[in-house]
């Protein structure tokens, strides 16, 4: 009986012409996606494996982000929360200046200027941008989805973590299509942004007021539940916080016409919660911080010219390496040509564990970024390849409740050769166009090599015994 003969299934390793070989002879066969580490790191590799603190410190990090339950504590303005006024401007991703911005980000920034009114149009704004105070969200405690600019008028929300005592923030959400966050700014845009600031936030800031702290993580688990992976799929999840917090809406005393609109605005867009689970992830992240000796990734973000990650081992040090380019499903009007480098800060749902980590549980976000169901499951089993543990609070009822991948190790994602999925939306190059489409992205593996080199050098060396 030869091995290839049924019951006996091959295990393939490497190259993927044997198994597609074996597979034409009917052969079953299980691909195992990996190859080399890249030139260079196997030194660092096992310097990391042979760190006496690694195994604590990877405990101590991924328990903090997975033990995080941040609630939502209600709605300030970006000038309390962070600080700033004038032209200083928050934006997604690693640091970058105006120079270096994507058409998406210039465009964003054109949008906060005329939104805040330091200036009258969009030709005027434009030369006011070399100008803007730029600095990361990342910074502030905060994310920002796509180019994630936050100006200083701008309500955001405040979620606090109960358990490690972490503060995040995002903006709140505009919705699809021709939005600031994609880099739109026109007066559509502006007009409403100022509605958000001027009706939304008070009427839904006063609700949340009433209501209490609102918890995330239970929402983003009851998501999971029915069919949200937390980064494009937040249909489930907007109805949930929407059934919660319509009750309060009622109660704040708003004129019928802003009430009615702000349950409108919120139902019609199936977004609206993304903005409440970044943050959340945010805090979470956050939170394991700063653990000496750990490999665990803290952040991963995109500015639409950079793609960066932070390590909990090497403190606030980011690594980073030119964006991929999304591909996926375009709006129609528009092709692969139209779209920008990867942006945003959203990346911190995989970074947390969900969004492309948890796709298997989404089965319908196919239909929004491309694919198959099964390549979708497939993304999800190949996140627990390279992280430490699985969320013993967020499951997925389509593997069997089981949890979702927690914890990425960047030295595994060196040594598999397997990178984080992401999913996402897609901006247009050009400033000024918004949305595109949606679809998948691969992180540059350069960004984990960068880093996997710099904890190496951390690693204590130890005392030579010297003579006896």
């Amino acid at each position: 009986m030869s091995i290839l003969d049924p019951p006996h299934t091959v295990l393939t390793v490497g190259a993927r012409l044997f198994d597609d070989a074996l597979a034409a002879q009917g052969v079953e066969t299980t691909a195992v996606d990996w190859r080399p580490p890249p030139p260079g790191t196997a030194g660092a590799l096992a310097t990391i494996a042979g760190d006496p603190r690694a195994a604590e410190a990877n405990r101590v990090a991924v328990e903090r982000m997975a033990s995080a339950r941040p609630e939502v504590v209600g709605i300030i303005t970006a000038a309390d929360a962070f600080g700033i006024g004038g032209t200083q401007f928050l934006h997604a991703g690693p640091p970058i200046t105006w120079d270096r911005a994507s058409g998406p980000l210039r465009g964003a920034i054109i949008g906060g200027l005329l939104f805040e009114g330091l200036t009258a149009t969009a030709e005027a704004a434009e030369g006011l941008g070399p100008s803007v105070e730029l600095q990361p969200c990342h910074h502030h405690r905060a994310v920002g989805p796509m180019a994630g600019v936050i100006t200083p008028s701008m309500p955001v929300f405040e979620l606090h973590d109960t358990v490690n005592g972490t503060t995040a923030y995002s903006t709140l959400n505009e919705g699809l299509g021709k939005v600031l966050r994609y880099g739109a700014y026109g007066p559509e845009v502006i007009d409403r942004l100022r509605w958000m600031r001027d009706v939304l936030a008070p009427v839904l800031g006063a609700a949340l007021a009433r209501m209490g702290p609102y918890d995330v993580r239970a929402m983003i688990a009851q998501g999971l539940q029915m069919g949200d992976e937390g980064h494009n799929r937040n249909r489930a999840g907007t109805s949930l916080f929407l059934r919660e917090v319509v009750g309060e809406l009622v109660e704040v005393g708003a004129p019928p016409s802003d009430l009615s609109a702000v349950v409108r605005f919120i139902a019609g867009n199936d977004h609206f919660v993304l903005n409440l689970v970044m943050p959340c992830a945010k805090a979470a992240a956050d939170a394991a911080r700063d653990v000496a000796g750990s490999s665990m990734v803290v952040a991963m973000a995109r500015n639409g010219t950079d793609f960066g990650i932070q390590l909990s081992g090497t403190g606030d040090r980011w690594f980073t390496a030119p964006a991929q380019t999304p591909k996926g499903l375009t709006f129609p009007g528009f092709d692969d040509d139209d779209v920008n480098p990867d942006i945003g800060d959203s990346t911190i749902t995989e970074t947390y564990g969900i969004g492309g980590m948890a796709m298997a549980c989404a089965p319908a976000i196919v239909r929004f970024v491309g694919g198959s169901v099964a390549e979708a499951v497939a993304k999800t089993m190949s996140a627990y390849e390279i992280t430490f543990t699985e969320s013993p609070h967020l499951q997925m009822p389509t593997l069997d409740f089981r949890g979702t991948p927690t914890g990425i190790d960047a030295a595994r994602v060196v040594r598999t050769g397997i990178v984080p999925p992401v999913n996402t939306g897609m901006a247009g190059r050009v400033a000024g166009t918004g949305q595109v489409g949606a679809g998948l992205v691969e992180p540059p593996m350069d960004c984990f090599v960068q880093a996997a080199l710099a904890l190496a050098e951390s690693v204590p060396v130890p005392p030579s015994p010297g003579w006896q």
